[in-house]
C-alpha cells in the first residue's frame, strides 16, 4: 500500500468521532497496519487519548513491545508536541502527516536535538484532511 492509501484508512478512522476533533491515525511497520486510533479524550476523560497515541498504544499491544522501530505513523492532522515525545519514546522511523496545525502542530520538534529523529512529510492528502477538521469547527461556532 501507499503513503496515500493509509493515509484514507487514516481518514476513515477520523470519521469515527463523535463530538470530538476528527483525527485518524495508524501505524504501519513492514506495509501492514498495526495499530489504528482516533480522538477520544472527551469520551474517555483523558488527554492523552489523541488518535496518534491510541494508535500507538494498540501497535504496541500487537508487537508485544513499546519501541516501535522502523514504524510509519499516519495521521491526519500535524502532531502535537505530547504525540511527538510519543513518537520519539516509541522510536518511530517516520511520521506522515495529512493538514498541517499552524496553532499546535509540532512537527519542528522533529528537527530538534533529541537522541531520536524521525523522518516527517506533511501535506499527504491535505485538503481532504482539512475539510473534515474545518466542517468539524465551523459546525461548533
Amino acid at each position: 500500500m501507499s503513503d496515500v492509501q493509509f493515509m484514507r484508512r487514516a481518514l476513515e478512522l477520523a470519521a469515527r468521532t463523535e463530538d470530538e476533533v476528527p483525527v485518524g491515525a495508524v501505524v504501519v511497520l513492514e506495509g501492514r497496519i498495526i495499530g489504528e486510533g482516533w480522538n477520544r479524550p472527551v469520551s474517555t476523560h483523558d488527554p492523552s487519548s489523541h488518535a496518534e497515541i491510541e494508535a500507538m498504544r494498540a501497535a504496541g499491544r500487537a508487537t508485544g513491545n513499546y519501541r516501535l522501530t522502523g514504524a510509519t505513523l499516519y495521521v491526519t492532522l500535524e502532531p502535537c508536541a505530547m504525540c511527538v515525545g510519543a513518537v520519539f519514546h516509541a522510536r518511530i522511523a517516520r511520521v506522515v502527516y495529512g493538514a498541517p496545525d499552524p496553532k499546535t502542530g509540532a512537527s519542528e520538534l522533529f528537527m530538534s536535538r533529541f537522541n531520536h529523529h524521525a523522518k516527517v512529510q506533511g501535506g499527504v492528502l491535505a485538503d481532504e484532511c482539512g475539510a473534515g477538521l474545518k466542517e468539524f469547527f465551523a459546525a461548533r461556532r
